[in-house]
């Protein structure tokens, strides 16, 4: 699997790599200018859904994604050619951040249709299911307050200081930000899987060989596991991983339809 590196997959591990070097030791703010954030965040802007593919989290943030694409991309590029295997890699990468978008506005909005429901009648069983349903956001003190606010559930500034909590919540998820090329890096995966399903790849961790179609198989399953789990506490898109799966998927399954499309 080691092969000469190809055009493509040289270009977009420079390009990765050489953004990850500036935003980490000579402009830190690109981190945070490039990052993905939910549509209504003030720190959204449109270009981020490109631009998010290029930072990331820390250096084995990056060095998984490269490595993945270093491994698979080059036997892809020299099927596919290299239009599609840029193709490929921006609209899994784009795409990813797109649906991933719509994945956090759907979860914004349950949690404002909490908010605005303790706002119309404030309860303190309200709360304290919205504080059990995000605990990792809150203190452990948090329940002194909630033990007060239910032995007095019309004090008003009990009411005002939920209220507070709830919205610095959605503050704060609404400001998460999301970097990495692991979207794109799926949809390079899944296409591998569907070309060459029966590769045999080595695997390090644990040392076995397996089938390149049940590689993909174990992700594609053990990512949509993690949705349905949902831990609170887990910084990992998932649902952004799923979407360059099914996006590469269709990908590589149009081209397919004409094999004279290949070059």
């Amino acid at each position: 699997m080691f092969r000469a590196l190809t055009p493509i997959v040289k270009n977009l591990l420079l390009i990765t790599v050489g953004m990850h070097v500036i935003a980490s030791f000579f402009l830190p703010q690109l981190s945070g200018l490039f990052a993905l954030y939910y549509i209504e965040s003030k720190n959204f802007m449109p270009f981020q859904f490109v631009t998010y593919m290029f930072m990331h989290a820390d250096f084995w943030h990056l060095f998984s994604n490269m490595f993945g694409l270093f491994i698979f991309g080059p036997l892809l590029e020299q099927f596919l050619g290299p239009k599609k295997l840029l193709i490929l890699w921006m609209v899994c990468g784009v795409g990813s951040g797109v649906l991933y978008s719509g994945y956090v506005a759907y979860n914004m909005g349950q949690l404002n249709n909490k908010i605005e429901a303790f706002t119309e009648d404030p309860d303190p069983e309200e709360f304290n299911r919205f504080v059990s349903a995000y605990s990792h956001y809150f203190n452990p003190v948090i329940y002194d307050f909630i033990d007060d606010y239910s032995r007095d559930a019309d004090n008003p500034e009990f009411v005002d200081r939920a209220k507070r909590s709830m919205l610095g919540v959605r503050d704060v998820q609404a400001n998460i930000p999301m970097v990495g090329a692991s979207g794109a890096l799926f949809g390079i995966l899944i296409a591998f899987g569907m070309l060459f399903p029966n590769t045999q790849l080595f695997l390090l961790f644990p040392p076995m060989h397996i089938r390149a179609k049940y590689l993909v198989l174990f992700y594609g399953l053990y990512t949509v596991y993690n949705i349905f789990v949902s831990n609170p506490t887990d910084n990992v898109a998932h649902f952004a991983h799923l979407s360059g799966l099914l996006i590469g998927a269709v990908l590589v399954t149009f081209w397919k339809k004409d094999r004279q499309s290949f070059y």
